[in-house]
């Protein structure tokens, strides 16, 4: 069995790698070849557990992505074993890769759902996130102007100065959220708000949202206002979704916007139309709803993995 330290595992990735791999996840997700089960938690007093299992026969690979939280921070992940003997393969720290394999998931909606021509972007945070939401979505669009609002100026003008050297195109820091987000083209939110920070009355004809930062019920980033106003939404799974997403909580049994009017990633990407595939006109407002997936760790951690043995990088240990 090998393990990847965070260090090793960053030499090892990219984002075109998390991109063919979580598009490989989804796309077996929805045609029934892989499990995925939604997200657990377990709480004692000042740390939370959090668990994601599944499987991806194909890939050969079935394991779990764990994660403790705490008031100082985070600490992620991801086991590996093969689907087909059991045997243990691997484990790998997953903070990086955890960022990558969201970014990336976001940025393949939006290839499949923003128009075509999009350009603009807003994006509400500038965190550790944000970085790798932009990074990834400009690989699927020819993306010319970014424009970002956070409430902390300091790390604002940072966050901004930075991306803006690393890809080469203007990241202009906004005044206000609103500012941000009027007359883009496609929208990010990419917060831990347990209040919306994005309203209806912004958004634009055409206009593709992403909302990333929310993975609970009591979290949200949209005010309602904006869900009524998606033509379409998208989340990367129903299951995840129904227990995860406060943004969409109020939308249970709705007659229109409904879970059952809710398209799955991995239908888009294959273009199904019979699961409910996407087909927007051109001033339709499309939304998608993140949440996070075993899957997309376990697609990704297996291509890592894959590197690191080609590399001969990582610390093999006994079984």
């Amino acid at each position: 069995m090998l393990y990847l330290n965070e260090d090793e595992v960053s030499s090892l990735l990219d984002m075109p790698l998390a991109l063919q791999a979580v598009e490989q996840a989804h796309r077996l997700h929805a045609r029934g070849e892989a499990v995925d089960v939604p997200r657990q938690r377990t709480r004692v007093p000042g740390v939370m557990l959090h668990m994601l299992q599944g499987a991806i026969p194909a890939l050969d690979v079935i394991g779990f992505k764990a994660y403790t939280t705490t008031r100082s921070g985070a600490h992620f992940q991801v086991h590996l074993f093969s689907a087909s003997t059991g045997t243990p393969l691997a484990i790998l720290s997953a903070n990086r890769l955890g960022m990558f394999r969201t970014a990336a998931a976001c940025a393949l909606a939006a290839r499949e759902l923003s128009r075509t021509d999009a350009t603009t972007v807003g994006m509400l945070g500038a965190g550790w996130q944000a970085q790798g939401q932009l990074e990834a979505l400009c690989l699927v669009r020819d993306i010319q102007s970014i424009r970002v609002f956070a409430r902390r100026s300091d790390a604002l003008q940072l966050f901004c100065a930075d991306m803006s050297a690393r890809l080469g195109r203007p990241v202009l820091p906004m005044p206000s959220a609103e500012a941000a987000i009027r007359q883009a083209d496609i929208a990010i939110t990419i917060t831990p708000s347990a209040t919306p920070v994005l309203l209806g009355e912004w958004l634009s004809p055409g206009m593709h949202i992403t909302a990333a930062g929310s993975n609970a019920l009591q979290r949200r980033e949209l005010d309602e206002h904006a869900v009524s106003r998606a033509n379409h939404i998208c989340v990367d799974s129903r299951a995840t979704a129904l227990n995860e997403a406060g943004d969409l909580a109020h939308l249970h049994g709705h007659a229109k916007q409904g879970e059952a009017s809710w398209c799955e990633l991995g239908a888009v990407l294959n273009r199904d139309e019979a699961a409910g595939a996407v087909s927007r006109l051109p001033n339709d407002i499309t939304l998608f709803q993140s949440q996070g997936m075993a899957i997309q760790d376990l697609a990704l951690a297996k291509a890592v993995f894959d590197r690191a043995l080609k590399a001969n990088v990582g610390l093999c240990m006994g079984a």
